[in-house]
């Protein structure tokens, strides 16, 4: 295992080497499309003064969470106690910059409030990665997406032009999401707002400028003031109709399918609602009206914008999900992740920082353990592997 943790540096390492004097070719061809855009050639110049490509971007991209992980799973650690009671704590510390933003733009504090706490978990989890860098690789060397990465770089030096964000607070995600909110650099041109009043449009280090900016993010997506996302709902076995967040019909209709709350109330809302059974015909489901799209709008994943919607309604005292996930396995909170991560430090492995988040070193010890137990290797953390630790069979 360990052999196979240490030699994958070395590989990237010699694939930088190799991608070097396509990457400065690049990069030249880059400058003259700046400029186009009104980036002068010394803010390019300053911004890329020895900037050499990481190809631990090209490896990001193909280990999308919101894409490759199970909804539970996802949803796990997103939506936990723990993350509750954070946002809760926020909604106090800052309720005046929360009201201010629900005035303004007519988004609820507690949508806003789920957006923050699931981009980077109300602040703590906003990226390592230097935008520069990780947009110009991106942009150069990247199998796919590469006018996608090319855009947001020009963005990215159009912010630093405009002096709203010092260049070495621009860290955030390998995609260039920044801030504490996570906006994209043009997002970020479209979209932010000054929250503070100082004339300046700061995501990083203005949490009402993030705030603020969040709310009309949404608003611009098309939210509804006062209107519900959507709302968990019983369906009748052998539903066979249509399922996914588009089309969207009258409530007449699903009623006329035998669907109702899941509480066996009538169902209601503001307009048209799709029908959205995320784990399949087995799994919960939700009807799920305009707001749901403004969150899915966010980011382009049923899973991101169900666990903002489902933070949400957490956040107004509302019950998390009620039905039950198609699996054995049921997912780990954060909490119950440190835990898995002291047992297995307790077995001698090396998983780092017992910090709830699972990377490489967990997943690798939690597939010995599963070895050991005869499962199979998953590397996957849920409540088998836990409950084995715990009662000692290994």
């Amino acid at each position: 295992m360990r052999a196979t943790t240490l030699a994958l540096p070395l590989v990237l390492i010699a694939s930088a080497a190799a991608a070097q004097p396509g990457f400065q070719s690049c990069l030249s061809g880059l400058r003259s499309a700046a400029a186009a855009k009104g980036v002068s050639g010394t803010t390019f110049d300053r911004a890329m003064a020895g900037v050499e490509p990481d190809m631990k971007i090209i490896e990001a991209m193909n280990n999308q969470p919101e894409f490759k992980t199970p909804i539970w799973d996802y949803l796990g650690t997103l939506v936990d106690d723990e993350k509750v009671a954070e946002g809760r704590s926020m909604l106090r510390q800052y309720a005046s910059v929360f009201a201010a933003a629900e005035r303004r733009f007519g988004v609820d504090r507690h949508t806003i409030a789920a957006v923050w706490g699931v981009e980077s978990d109300f602040g703590k989890a906003r990226g390592k990665w230097p935008l520069v860098q990780s947009l110009a690789t991106g942009a150069c060397l990247a199998p796919r997406r590469n006018a996608f990465f090319k855009g947001e770089l020009i963005a990215t030096l159009q912010i630093i032009q405009r002096g709203d964000v010092r260049p070495d607070r621009l860290v955030g995600s390998w995609a260039g999401a920044f801030g504490h909110t996570q906006f994209i650099p043009s997002t970020y041109l479209r979209l932010a707002v000054d929250g503070d009043g100082d004339g300046r449009r700061d995501l990083v280090d203005s949490i009402p400028d993030a705030l603020h900016s969040t709310a009309n993010f949404m608003d611009k997506a098309g939210w509804v003031t006062g209107a519900t996302w959507g709302y968990e709902v019983r369906v009748p076995d052998g539903y066979r109709g249509t399922t996914g967040r588009n089309p969207k019909r009258p409530l007449a209709h699903w009623a006329a399918q035998g669907i109702m709350k899941y509480d066996g109330s009538r169902l209601d809302g503001h307009g048209n609602a799709g029908l959205l059974m995320p784990a399949g015909r087995n799994g919960p489901a939700f009807l799920v009206f305009k707001n749901y799209d403004a969150a899915y709008s966010y980011n382009g994943a049923d899973s991101y914008a169900l666990a903002i919607s489902l933070l949400s309604d957490r956040l107004r005292g509302k019950p998390g999900v009620q039905g039950r996930w198609p699996t054995d396995d049921l997912p780990l909170s954060r909490e119950q992740r440190r835990e898995l991560q002291r047992l297995l430090i307790s077995r001698g492995y090396d998983v780092g920082e017992p910090d709830g988040a699972v990377g490489s070193l967990t997943r690798a010890a939690i597939k010995d353990i599963e070895a050991k137990l005869g499962m199979q290797q998953t590397g996957r953390p849920g409540e088998k592997v836990l409950r084995a630790l715990k009662s000692g069979r290994v």
